[in-house]
C-alpha cells in the first residue's frame, strides 16, 4: 500500500506545514521564510556559501524525485495506483500555486514542476513499456 504512494507528496506536505505553522503575516511570508539562512559552509574559495531553506527543500525533493524515477519504471497495479496518485498530487499542487499567496514562491513552483516530472515520466515509462510488451506478443 504504501509503495503506491508518491513520495514527492512528503516535500509538498513539509512545504504545507511550514506555510501553514510558521508563517504569520505579510512581512513573515513563506518566501521571506524560504530565504532564510540556515547554516553557511566555508569554501576553499574563502567565500561562504549560505544554504536557506528553500535550498534545503529543493536538494531533499531532487533526492526523492530521483527516487521516484526510478519507482516509475515499475509496472503493475501499484504502478497505475502511483502515477493516478501523483496526478492527484499535482493538481492539488497547481491549485495551491494558483490561487493560495504563500504558494507563489519559486520553491514551490519548483516543487511543483518537479511533481510534474513525476507524473509525465511515469506515463511516458508505462507507455513505452507496454507497445514493448505488445511487440513481444506479435
Amino acid at each position: 500500500m504504501f509503495a503506491s504512494l508518491p513520495l514527492l507528496a512528503l516535500p509538498v506536505l513539509f512545504y504545507n506545514l511550514f506555510t501553514a505553522l510558521f508563517v504569520g503575516p505579510a512581512p513573515d511570508s513563506a518566501e521571506a521564510r524560504m530565504a532564510q539562512p540556515l547554516f553557511g559552509i566555508d569554501m576553499a574559495s574563502r567565500v561562504k556559501w549560505v544554504i536557506h531553506t528553500g535550498d534545503l527543500v529543493m536538494f531533499v525533493s531532487l533526492l526523492v524525485l530521483f527516487v521516484e524515477l526510478l519507482k516509475s519504471t515499475q509496472s503493475g497495479r501499484v504502478a497505475i495506483i502511483n502515477h493516478s496518485l501523483s496526478m492527484i498530487l499535482f493538481i492539488v499542487c497547481l491549485v495551491e500555486f494558483l490561487l493560495l499567496k504563500n504558494f507563489a514562491t519559486s520553491t514551490f513552483f519548483l516543487l511543483t514542476c518537479m511533481v510534474l516530472l513525476d507524473v509525465l515520466a511515469g506515463f511516458i515509462v508505462s507507455i513505452s513499456g507496454a507497445r514493448r510488451e505488445v511487440d513481444v506478443v506479435r
